[in-house]
Order: structure tokens, then sequence, then C-alpha cells
């Protein structure tokens, strides 16, 4: 028998799957526990039993434990002329942003950055006439009902409202899937052949959350403790309390850290700043 006769009487991945769920599992901390048994016999990688276990997460979760805050929202104020949001937008570097009238709870509806090529092409420029419909959700609103919403109506942001009515947050098609397959790639990714520690200006650094402290010392200067963790993302960690999203600020002494990436499992980089208002303190004392 060749070894392509051989190959072909190998079970599939599906077919070792259900030998091994022959045993129905009863909830859902059973069929949990079952995925990893597949991956502990090496019936399941690491990625795909972390996808599966995402899938189950996201079934149970909902869109409040992930939405962007209201407060942390990048948005449009439709009052102000093109030729002072659009640097906001380039800054940003987000696709998709939030239009607003007055307030945060007044959106009139979605701008896509790519429309705002037709301002420097010269055409008829009109902000309203290119909005998109916005799309309203409640905040506790199941993500996999949102995701199924999303592809259907093939959306990629939603506004979060709370019982009365306002606007508490925000979330994307990405927040979603990145509960799935982890951190999505996004416009704040480090090469990998980058150094950890990337001068932004005379005040600002980016930060990957992976750094050694030690480094992170060394590099800027500073006196960090490293006995209870090894990184910055660590460091950062403790000083918040829970896992902080984007756009979260963290002080730790005279430096502020600015979550750039995170997902629902781990941070992935910051930007640090020494503090303007310490260095001031510091210099009377």
């Amino acid at each position: 028998m060749d070894g392509s006769e051989s190959n072909s009487n190998k079970p599939t991945l599906l077919e070792r799957l259900s030998t091994l769920l022959l045993r129905e599992p009863e909830d859902r901390e059973q069929l949990i526990s079952l995925l990893h048994s597949a991956y502990e016999r090496n019936l399941l990688d690491a990625d795909a039993l972390s996808m599966m276990e995402g899938v189950i997460q996201v079934s149970e979760q909902q869109v409040r434990e992930i939405m962007i805050p209201r407060a942390q929202m990048d948005v449009i104020d439709i009052s102000q002329p093109p030729e002072k949001f659009i640097p906001y937008v380039i800054e940003t570097a987000h696709s998709r942003f939030p239009v607003t009238d007055g307030d945060k709870d007044n959106i009139i509806g979605i701008l896509l950055a790519k429309d705002l090529l037709r301002y420097y092409a010269g055409e008829e420029f009109n902000v309203r006439d290119m909005l998109r419909p916005a799309v309203f959700v409640p905040e506790a609103k199941r993500l996999n009902v949102l995701l199924r919403d999303f592809r259907s109506n093939r959306n990629h942001i939603a506004l979060v409202v709370d019982e009365y009515g306002g606007v508490c947050g925000m979330v994307t098609i990405e927040d979603v899937l990145e509960q799935i397959v982890g951190d999505i790639a996004d416009e704040y990714d480090f090469d990998e052949d980058e150094d950890n520690i990337i001068r932004q200006d005379d005040a600002h650094w980016r930060v990957k959350a992976d750094t050694e402290i030690a480094d992170f010392n060394e590099t800027l200067g500073t006196q960090f403790s490293d006995e209870d963790y090894d990184t910055i993302g660590g460091l950062v960690l403790k000083a918040a309390g829970q896992l902080p999203k984007r756009g979260e600020q963290i002080q730790i002494g005279e430096w502020q850290f600015t979550v750039l990436r995170s997902d629902s499992r781990r941070l992935h980089s910051l930007l640090a700043e020494r503090s303007l208002v310490l260095q001031v303190g510091d210099t009377k004392s």
C-alpha cells in the first residue's frame, strides 16, 4: 500500500472530533472540557481551540462588555468645516466616524473616511449628503446576534444605547470578531522588525506592551520596579486594576500611558508620555 492510500484511510479531523464528542456534553463547561481534551490529544491546535472557545464566549457576551465607551468615541461634529475635522480624521486614522449635531446623543449618521476624497478632488462637497444611516443597538444585545446583523445588513459599526435611549458607546464588527479570532491588526501595529520603543516626538513614545521594564527604564531613564511584573503591559495592568480598553489612560508616577491597541485578552501597544504637570511639581520640589 502506497503513502497516498495510507493517508486516505486516516480519519479526517471532523471524524476524529466526532469520535471524541460521542459523549454528548450536558452543558457549556463540559463542551469546553471536551475541546481541551481534544487539544491535549493533538486533535486540535492552539489556534483552533482558541477560536472555538471564542465562538462559545460570543454567544454569552453582551454588547456592553466590549463596546467603546461614549467618552472614548472619536466623532465628527457636522457644524465644523471640513478643513477643521479632516486633520482629526487623518490623525485618528479610522475608516468610519459617527457624525454628531450638537452633542454625542444626537448622532445623525456615519461618515466613511474615503468619501472625504471628494473634498480634495474639487467636487461639490456636502457632508450631510454623504452620511450613511446610523444603526443603534441596545447594550444588552448578544454578540452572536449582533454579528449576524452586521453580516446581513453589511454594516461595520453600530451605536450602543442605554435603557433611556441615550448613546453610551459604539461597537464595530472588528470588536466582535476579535472575541473569536483574537486581536486584528490595525493602524497602530508595529512591524515585527521594529524596535519595541519608537520615539514619536520629544514627549511621546510608542511602546509594545511586551517591552521589558528593564529595557524601558534603560531607554527612557525611568526607575519602574520589575519585581512583580516583567513587562510594561503588566505594569499598566496592575495600575489599571483591570484590562483597559483602547483610548484609556493610566497614570503611573509621572508617566501617563494611553492604550493604543488591546483586545479582550491582553494589551498590545501603548503611548507613553511624561506628565508635564508632574514635571513642574518635581521641579518645585
